[in-house]
């Protein structure tokens, strides 16, 4: 099992199977290193992606991964599914098998996912707490008017959850599209919102989320590796 976080003593000791005493003298005699560092200190707290080196041998070293995938309608975004194909299916990387979904998208939506191996970096990334934006466009039945953008901008009661939405910028591109940002990811939430004025959604896509934007050069069901820069990601 792989270490999120963790005290360098005691996930040596783990790795090692050996006494959380007997690791001090390998700490002291410089046969622990970390990212090719000796270190000597045993409450340095390590990361899932640093290199762990203890007396010759590696206890750790995973490489971490970040990928953009233009998802198709019909695929689901999950790792694994009887009955659809998922997005890993559409995935050909060594590491396809340890990554997981960043923020899913349902079976008849397209548009940007992100998948990974870093879990901080993805929770960093959905929690609530982070109010990430997510920018979406839809196309609906009905024509749109700017009752709707009043609406949507002042939050819409869901009974179920006892809860009002979240304000969601909506910016109309035609008659019957549009273009939303979303700051929560609420159940189905843009088409029960477009419910409320029973105005089915045609199609919807998503095209970012948070400082990712969709490649435009990634053709649906194709994928790539994302650059993500080092004041983006969480701290080590």
């Amino acid at each position: 099992m792989h270490s999120k976080r963790a005290r360098l003593d005691r996930f040596i000791a783990r790795h090692c199977q050996i006494p959380l005493k007997s690791v001090k003298p390998l700490l002291a005699r410089g046969l622990v290193s970390v990212n090719g560092v000796a270190v000597a200190d045993s409450q340095v707290v390590i990361g899932e992606f640093d290199r762990i080196v203890s007396d010759g041998v590696v206890l750790q070293d995973r490489t971490p991964w970040y990928f953009m995938l233009h998802k198709p309608v019909g695929v689901v975004s999950a790792t694994r599914d009887s009955q659809h194909r998922t997005v890993l299916d559409l995935i050909n990387h060594p590491a396809k098998e340890s990554l997981h979904v960043v923020g899913r998208l349902d079976l008849n939506t397209s548009g940007l996912v992100l998948l990974t191996n870093d879990g901080r970096w993805s929770r960093a990334l959905m929690s609530p707490v982070s109010k990430v934006p997510k920018r979406y466009q839809v196309r609906v039945r009905d024509p749109l008017d700017e009752r709707y953008v009043k609406a949507f901008a002042e939050g819409l009661y869901f009974e179920t959850e006892n809860i009002v939405t979240a304000p969601v910028g909506l910016t109309l591109t035609s008659a019957t599209t549009a273009e939303l940002v979303l700051n929560e990811g609420k159940y189905h939430q843009i088409k029960r919102m477009f419910g409320r004025f029973r105005n089915p959604v045609l199609a919807l896509h998503r095209s970012a989320v948070g400082p990712y934007r969709l490649d435009d050069s990634l053709a649906s069901g194709e994928f790539r590796p994302l650059v993500v820069p080092r004041d983006r990601l969480h701290d080590r």
